[in-house]
Order: structure tokens, then sequence, then C-alpha cells
């Protein structure tokens, strides 16, 4: 009998194991944002002295702090060359990647020609709500040269194209966050929740 409860126990316990690792897994492909404008102030300093240089020649200067389901980061938000960047940083400074907003015209021919034929086969109906150049930070050699390689606008076999799509399902439309390569080859779906913006004023 006590042999018996024992195994039970490990049962319950092995499956409740299993359930939350199921859950976690589900979680990471669910993007949910509350983004919070803050002062300059606000952002954190190691942060702020990697992107100085650039922002006396920059417009619609914006500073957020950002938390999603797994973690938080800070992003300052900008108009550059009458293109709008995003540079985004963890939560201790450190450069995590620049997004370019760019059109479909800006993407090459044979990388977005995949990135479509990838769309029609996942969604029957979707409309492309917005589309960013990425330039990963772990792609290059450092900050600064990810940064300088960002302002410049190159294409580059390092860059990443993140596509945000509405698309009709059987539980009607819903927001995707998917990621291609320089060359329009998958890399990751996340859904992604309606954001809650909730701007500070100050």
């Amino acid at each position: 009998m006590k042999k018996f409860s024992v195994l039970i126990i490990l049962m319950v316990f092995f499956s409740g194991q299993a359930q939350e690792a199921g859950n976690n897994k589900a979680s990471n492909n669910i993007k949910y944002e509350r983004e919070f404008r803050i002062r300059k102030d606000q952002f954190p300093a190691k942060a702020l002295q990697s992107v100085e240089n650039y922002l006396p020649e920059v417009r619609r200067l914006r500073f957020y702090r950002e938390i999603d389901s797994n973690r938080s980061s800070y992003e300052v938000k900008f108009k550059y060359v009458r293109l709008h960047y995003s540079v985004e940083f963890s939560a201790e400074g450190e450069l995590e990647d620049v997004e370019v907003r760019i059109k479909p015209v800006d993407i090459p021919t044979d990388s977005w020609k995949a990135i479509t034929g990838d769309l029609n086969q996942r969604f029957s109906k979707y409309r492309v709500r917005k589309i960013q150049q990425q330039y990963p930070r772990e792609a290059f050699p450092s900050a600064e040269s990810t940064l300088q390689k960002a302002f410049q606008n190159l294409i580059l076999p390092e860059i990443r194209y993140e596509i945000i799509v509405q698309a009709r399902t059987d539980r009607g439309f819903l927001n995707y966050e998917i990621l291609y390569d320089a060359n329009g080859r998958f890399l990751n779906l996340r859904k992604s929740l309606p954001p809650n913006y909730d701007h500070v004023l100050y």
C-alpha cells in the first residue's frame, strides 16, 4: 500500500512538471506587451550612452520601457532620414537589436517572394500590417558596429525581417509576428496579443 501511494505521488508530480513545461513552451509562442512611455532620465545610462552620438540628428525622439510575457526591456524610438527606428536594450542596458520600418519594395525580390510564399501556405487570408528590418546585436562584432550598419540601412546577410500580419483563423482574425532571415527563410512565429499601451505622462 505504501509503495502504491508513493507511485501515485510521483505520477502526479511528473504530470505537473510536464504540464508546466508545455505551458512555458506555449507562452514562448505568444507575444503580449505593455509599453510605458518614460522620461529620458529613466532610461538606462549605459543604453543612452550607446546611441547619444546619433540623437542630435533624429526627430520624434521617445523613450519607453517594455514588459512582455517573459521579460522587460527598454526601447528608444525616433525618425532618422525619413525612416522610423526602434533600438531595443536589455534591462541592464545592453543593445539587443535595431529595427527599421520598411515596405515590401525595400526587400530584395527573391527574399520577398520566399516570404509571401510562406505566408500563403500558412494563412488562407492575411494582411501585412508592418515590416521591420532587424539588425540583431549578436550578428555583428560589436554594439557600435550594429548601430552603424542599421543607421546606414544596409541590406546584409545578417539582417532579419520581422513581419506583423493579421490573418483569418477559425477563431476570427488574429495578429502574428513572424521572423525571417535575409533570404526569406522562416525562423519563428509568435501569436501577438493586442498590445496594451500605457503611456505614462509627465
